[in-house]
């Protein structure tokens, strides 16, 4: 055992006690000196490492030469590194900031990070958390590394004044179209601080470029954080000075048709964002009052994801005939159901424009509409009004619909009367939230909807879950034990050598190996040995098993098939599916 590993009870369990212990082994400190300075800077909750420079018990040469030979890391004056040759974006500023680190580089799977402070397992497991990559700790000297650090973001903060005041910032094609009543002008004159405005048209932009489906502008005590869902996952991509928080919330709030003065309860609404003279992009936006301001997201509505046609959804053959077959019916139910961000939405407006013609009368009531698709007759619900789906539900009735889609069946009253329009000759959709298939008649009847009206209602029920799709260009083939793939849920005649399983990598053009997604489905066609099943009120495992008799795959199934395909990860499907 290294006597920077050994125990010792003069110590206090941390990420400092090892400098402390080298600095005394390398004869640079007494260990009653290194006590009180550790025990100081613990009180303090200031850096161990700051407290030892800033006291003068050791300078900052003297600390990285011992550091770099206790912790067996390179040494690199930074004098004699290029600055602004360095990449960047490799790790959010916050990070850099509250840890004092600066990125070298990349390489294979790990970030080259130089710090004073290569104990620090807290910013070890933080970065790895942040980017999917390990750390390999270079060794600089405190003092000239604190030094740069303010340099880097006092640099920061005044370039995020002076670029979004450029006059060169192409403003014709990030023009935001707020489709405000001329009453409000006034309010939005007040708040039109350029550089919060182009910051704000940047992001959306960016955030669209980048393929991301949410935004998230959240305030902190003394940070304030931009965030993207891209491909499912929240990442970091700006950090702007705190002080812009409610300039930049009232921004939004103008543009989005909401109340500025009102901070202290959560409001909804929707914006819109011109990407050059022909193209325009929704928003949907919602505040929430937290701690120190209000955090917002922004959720990007691209009207084209209903035009993509079914097989882009994922879909394979089998499952695609199944949901088309029971769509072109004259009359029934066809429930979607998952998570939120599953992509229920785009599948159910994925119907609809198939089924959008001349001819049809298609009425929805959502809460709120979040695709614009023309032709159909789209209600947005305002309980506050009073108009609930089951009011717009009743209203529709009266206007000769041919087709239905209920945005969300939340309640008995909701459920009966779609129950009801499914059995007088309308085709209704909807979407529920439950874990899959089988389980979505389970919830029905929990509601206390009768089985006798499921089992003559309900035509299908699709489940669905969004996973990472591996990227094309670097994914690579994985060395997966049989015993690993049978316990996922292969079969043993599935593992015929006929395929192989890959693995993320990570390049320049996708996210950490992954570059959109691809559907998994259960489609569940309601068949006469289910309804059976309903009407003598049998159990989810009932339905289960005669559905997989009747071969419909399971979400994991169907998510192990998309990994036969190459399409996906073994990791991936486990995450998002269960069984």
């Amino acid at each position: 055992m290294t006597p920077l590993d050994s125990p010792s009870q003069d110590w206090i369990t941390g990420n400092l006690s090892g400098i402390g212990r080298a600095l005394v082994a390398a004869g640079n400190l007494d260990q009653k000196a290194a006590e009180m300075l550790y025990s100081k800077a613990h009180a303090s909750r200031k850096n161990f490492v700051a407290e030892l420079v800033d006291s003068g018990a050791v300078s900052s040469i003297t600390l990285a030469h011992t550091l770099c030979k206790a912790f067996i890391a390179p040494l690199v004056d930074l004098d004699a590194l290029d600055i602004a040759a360095l990449p960047a974006d490799l790790l959010a500023d916050k990070i850099c900031r509250d840890y004092q680190l600066l990125p070298l580089g990349k390489r294979n799977n790990a970030l080259v990070i130089a710090t004073a402070d290569p104990s620090n397992r807290e910013a070890a497991e933080k970065i790895k958390f942040a980017t999917q990559l390990s750390v390999e700790w270079v060794v600089v000297e405190f003092d000239k590394l604190m030094k740069l650090n303010a340099t880097r973001f006092t640099e920061a903060t005044e370039k995020f004044t002076t670029v979004f005041l450029n006059s060169e910032f192409d403003e014709q094609r990030l023009d935001v179209a707020s489709d405000l009543p001329d009453e409000a002008a006034p309010q939005e004159s007040e708040i039109d601080d350029a550089p919060v405005v182009r910051f704000l048209q940047k992001m959306l932009f960016d955030a669209f470029a980048m393929g991301a489906s949410d935004l998230h502008f959240e305030p902190y005590e003394l940070t304030y954080r931009v965030r993207f869902r891209i491909d499912g996952e929240l990442r970091e991509m700006a950090s702007p000075p705190v002080s812009i928080k409610e300039k930049l919330a009232s921004r939004i709030k103008v543009i989005s048709r909401m109340d500025i003065s009102e901070r202290r309860l959560p409001q909804d609404g929707r914006m819109k964002l011109k990407m050059g003279r022909d193209k325009t992009i929704d928003f949907r936006v919602s505040t929430l009052p937290t701690l120190f301001g209000e955090k917002i997201v922004i959720r990007i509505l691209d009207p084209n994801s209903a035009k993509l046609g079914i097989e882009a959804l994922g879909y394979e053959t089998e499952e695609k005939e199944r949901l088309l077959k029971a769509i072109g019916r004259p009359y029934g139910m066809v429930l979607v159901t998952g998570p939120t961000g599953s992509g229920k939405t785009v599948s159910l407006y994925t119907c609809l424009n198939l089924l959008n013609q001349p001819g049809v009368n298609i009425a929805t009531a959502e809460d709120p509409s979040e695709i614009n698709l023309p032709g159909v007759n789209q209600v947005n619900v305002n309980e506050k009004a009073g108009l609930t789906f089951s009011v717009a539900l009743k209203s529709f009735l009266r206007q000769d619909p041919d087709i239905i889609m209920v945005g969300e069946i939340r309640d008995l009253e909701t459920a009966d009367i779609s129950i009801k329009a499914a059995q007088t000759g309308h085709m209704v959709m909807s979407t529920l939230h439950t874990n899959d298939a089988p389980t979505t008649i389970t919830r029905l009847r929990n509601m206390g909807v009768a089985p006798f009206n499921i089992a003559s209602s309900v035509v299908l029920v699709t489940a669905q879950r969004l996973a990472r799709r591996l990227c094309a260009k670097c994914k690579l083939p994985a060395n997966v034990p049989t015993q690993t793939l049978l316990e996922a849920g292969f079969k043993p005649e599935d593992l015929d050598g006929s395929w192989q399983p890959y693995r993320a990598l990570g390049c320049s053009s996708c996210n950490n190996g992954y570059k959109g997604r691809v559907g998994i489905y259960q489609v569940m066609p309601i068949s006469e040995e289910i309804q059976r099943i309903i009407l003598r009120d049998g159990s989810s495992i009932d339905i289960a098993e005669q559905s997989e008799r009747e071969g419909v795959r399971s979400l994991r199934a169907s998510g192990l098939h998309k990994v036969k395909l190459g399409l996906t990860s073994i990791e991936e499907v486990m995450a998002v599916t269960n069984e």
